[in-house]
């Protein structure tokens, strides 16, 4: 049983540890944590290399979350996919083959809203979208996303593991987002925007 634990665990962390944001940004000439923010996410990604470049790192990003989960799940049920959920974000953010340098979060979190409960999904995406297009900004978007899973978590009735990563993922994704809530509350946090043409 411990080595179900072990394996739902090395391939959550080596599966998030896979950043498409630097692979795409490198394959394109360049490394997204040089530019802009420096953040190697899917929003930092569309700033600098277009909405397209953005949405492909999203979509992958969510890709490596669901395998991992799918496994965990397949593994040990419930905790199963807890533990990889917690591990694939933790790999996101940390990333063992990228210098420990990741995203925040965001892709692979949203990806795990739907795994925990596909209307805990559906309240992340309407939060985030609601936030995001009122501020225009991204970054109060997930804030506000990572605090709706953890409350449509428990309106919904989760069970305690999903309820553990719902936990994990909004104290993580707030975590990783604490330099753009200093900006914002200094005035200074930026619109998002496209790169022109």
């Amino acid at each position: 049983m411990i080595f179900k634990y072990i394996l739902t665990a090395v391939c959550g962390y080596l599966l998030g540890s896979v950043s498409f944001s630097v692979i795409f940004s490198r394959l394109i000439g360049g490394d997204v944590r040089k530019k802009g923010s420096g953040n190697a996410g899917a929003t930092n990604m569309a700033r600098i290399y277009g909405l397209v470049a953005g949405l492909l790192t999203l979509a992958f990003d969510a890709f490596k979350a669901a395998v991992s989960i799918l496994i965990g799940q397949k593994l040990l049920g419930d905790v199963g996919l807890a533990l990889a959920g917690v591990t694939c974000l933790l790999g996101h953010c940390f990333p063992a083959f990228f210098d420990f340098k990741g995203g925040k979060g965001v892709s692979v979190g949203a990806a795990v809203g739907f795994f925990i409960d596909w209307r805990v999904g559906l309240v992340l995406v309407i939060v985030f979208f609601a936030v995001a297009l009122c501020t225009k900004k991204v970054s109060l978007g997930s804030c506000a996303a990572a605090l709706s899973i953890s409350f449509a978590s428990l309106i919904f009735h989760v069970s305690a593991p999903k309820l553990i990563l719902a936990l994990f993922g909004m104290l993580l994704v707030i975590w990783q987002h604490r330099g753009n809530l200093k900006r914002a509350l200094a005035g200074t946090e930026p619109d998002f925007k496209l790169p022109k043409k």
